[in-house]
């Protein structure tokens, strides 16, 4: 790759500044494209984005940006799409800085930020080249998530499709979905999850390659739609503990079984006011498939053990043999699920071998 060092104005980097939405943000005079497909979502917040404009104003260098020069003459940005999209919003009048904008400002002040050199370096390679630059460097402290990078290695029609879908919060999957993902549509969150979803599992990568070159993510979004109307089917009233579960998990392990809402309804109920449960959230698994360990059930306190270990004098009622406490495990007499609870009358030590044997019945 060929590397050349150039100054670029904040007056001529902000030349034709415009924000097409989907479609892309351009500036110098429409030869920099200032957000390529692979990049990212602008996610500066507002202290981060006053930040670069301290930094202008007071005339301290910023950190070098990267532009890769296209085969026709124009430019992408590599690094520094945030600083530039700050810089020419400021310019814009998007924002103001210290209660003023910038067209608030003297004209003397205006013509020092426009005057203000940026150090750019202009690169030079193959699209692979070019990838692996922008994975490699580091974005002005905004390290880039998991799938941000796999956007970018994956570049194409499917990637720019998807994130209209998924990755705006006026998108579609936002509209639908939001009440039940958790994490930051502009990191790809909502993409990423619903790509594990539909590929059963962590394997991101080979779904985006199988699929890199498609000219639409239909798939995907059906796919994401049957999920939530499915939970939305299954678990027709709303709770906050709802929000985060792998719903897609859910869809592919039990969406083709027959379910009663209503009676899951009532379980769920009387299952949200037992104390015992510390994990509320896992309910929903746990009406699915009936596995206590969801639950997190509340386990006996060392008071607890100590009291029961010596009213049983260390002996381990099942098999008889005396055992240090330290050996021994604390077990509900009568289990959860016909009614036990974690108090110190239900409670009994146990010897570890005794214990598993109990717990594999």
């Amino acid at each position: 790759m060929n590397i050349e060092y150039t100054t670029i104005t904040v007056r001529d980097l902000v030349a034709g500044y415009e924000d097409k939405g989907d479609d892309g943000v351009f500036g110098y005079s429409g030869q920099l494209d200032i957000r390529p497909p692979y990049q990212r979502e602008f996610v500066y917040k507002d202290k981060q984005r006053e930040a670069v404009i301290d930094t202008v104003t007071k005339g301290f260098p910023l950190n070098v940006m990267y532009w890769a020069v296209r085969e026709d003459g124009t430019f992408e940005v590599i690094d520094g799409q945030q600083r530039t999209i700050s810089v020419s919003q400021y310019v814009d009048g998007e924002f103001s800085f210290k209660d003023r904008f910038f067209h608030n400002l003297p004209q003397d002040k205006r013509e020092e930020i426009l005057d203000y050199e940026l150090t750019v370096y202009q690169c030079t390679g193959t699209d692979s080249e070019k990838l692996d630059w922008f994975e490699t460097i580091n974005i002005a402290g905004e390290e880039l998530t998991a799938q941000e990078l796999r956007n970018a290695v994956y570049s194409g029609p499917w990637v720019s499709a998807a994130k209209k879908i998924f990755s705006k919060t006026n998108g579609a999957a936002y509209g639908l979905g939001s009440a039940y993902l958790k994490g930051e549509l502009n990191r790809q969150d909502y993409l990423e999850t619903a790509i594990k979803w539909i590929n059963g599992g962590d394997k991101v990568n080979a779904y985006m390659a199988k699929h890199q070159h498609d000219q639409n993510a239909d798939e995907l979004w059906n796919y994401f739609q049957d999920v939530i109307k499915w939970t939305k089917d299954t678990f027709p009233k709303y709770r906050s503990e709802m929000k985060g579960l792998p719903w897609g998990e859910y869809y592919n392990d039990f969406g083709a079984q027959t379910w009663d809402a209503a009676s899951l309804e009532t379980s769920i109920a009387v299952l949200m006011q037992d104390d015992e449960i510390k994990k509320k959230s896992g309910i929903y698994h746990y009406v699915l498939d009936g596995d206590e360990r969801h639950l997190n059930l509340r386990t006996f306190d060392s008071a607890m053990r100590r009291t029961a270990y010596e009213r049983q004098q260390g002996i381990c009622p099942m098999c008889g043999e005396y055992f240090e406490i330290a050996e021994m495990h604390a077990d509900h007499k009568l289990p959860w699920s016909k009614n036990g609870k974690t108090t110190f009358d239900n409670c009994q030590m146990l010897c570890r071998d005794d214990n598993l044997a109990k717990s594999a019945k």
